[in-house]
């Protein structure tokens, strides 16, 4: 349970989604009405779409759930044929220069995003991940991580088995956007899937949008998103966006203080009318 001291609580330096610059913002952090221990924030702009403030503590929390049991701790797992393997346990040659390291087969995050050599637009997306079994002092480093789609739209990963949180920033959330429908995390020290269908957004030639990004997603063999719409970027804070969004972009893993552990990365093209 988050305790009482953190009502108080304030951050001066956030960074939005997409590793841009940090923003320099004041905002109090809170706990839920419903005395849950939840934690998040009153004073952000309410999402049209949903009615709550973005990172709402009292928006309600999704019910949890248990999961499949997962496989063997060396289980690697094997990628479709006609897939893109982007991480097997040997070699990082689908990545661009990084701080990341890798240690008996898996990849660990360390400092700054990781992303691909190549870009993306459909795809279909599947990775292994472990957030720490220790956990941080500082809820905001327990197994914080995410997948970021084109460097601007994140699917959270997170430690939201012993860590509350506001339920648009839990694990397998649309960040600051959609909460998964149901949370079907694993404690840390456990290995989790992703399995992810994304499909980028549609412009006009004037730049205007013609059909927004979706996300159908399962958390370890559980779905939590169904051709959800993504309503723009994914910024901490503040509402979504569709300027500055692409068609296409390196897939990317994010840094936050926490060395989360991945294995088993392979995307599949998807094939656009």
């Amino acid at each position: 349970m988050i305790g009482s001291a953190l009502v108080r609580f304030s951050i001066g330096l956030v960074f939005l989604a997409g590793f841009g610059a940090p923003l320099q913002a004041q905002h109090q952090l809170v706990e839920a009405q419903d005395g849950s221990g939840i934690v998040g924030y009153k004073d952000t702009p309410i999402q049209p779409w949903s009615g709550y403030h973005v990172h709402d503590p009292d928006r309600p929390a999704p019910p949890i759930i248990t999961p499949p049991q997962p496989g063997s701790r060396d289980e690697a797992g094997t990628a479709p044929s006609d897939a893109i393997v982007l991480f097997d346990g040997t070699n990082l040659d689908a990545w661009r220069p990084n701080e990341w390291i890798i240690e008996d087969g898996d990849l660990i995050a360390t400092h700054g995003p990781m992303e691909t050599v190549e870009e993306f637009g459909d795809i279909q997306l599947h990775l292994k991940w472990m957030a720490p079994e220790e956990l941080s002092e500082s809820i905001w480093n327990r197994g914080n991580n995410g997948v970021f789609f084109m460097r601007r739209i994140e699917v959270q990963i997170f430690d939201s088995y012993t860590t509350h949180i506001y339920p648009d920033g839990q694990n397998a959330a649309i960040y600051a956007q959609t909460p998964p429908l149901v949370n079907a995390s694993r404690p840390p020290g456990q290995w989790q899937t992703f399995d992810i269908v994304f499909i980028a957004p549609r412009f006009s030639e004037s730049g205007e949008l013609e059909s927004p990004a979706r996300i159908t997603m399962f958390h370890n063999g559980v779905l939590v998103h169904l051709n959800q719409e993504v309503y723009g970027n994914t910024p901490h804070l503040r509402l979504a966006s569709y300027e500055g969004v692409p068609t296409q972009g390196p897939l990317a893993l994010g840094a936050h203080g926490s060395p989360v552990r991945f294995r088993n990365i392979w995307v599949r093209r998807l094939q656009s009318d």
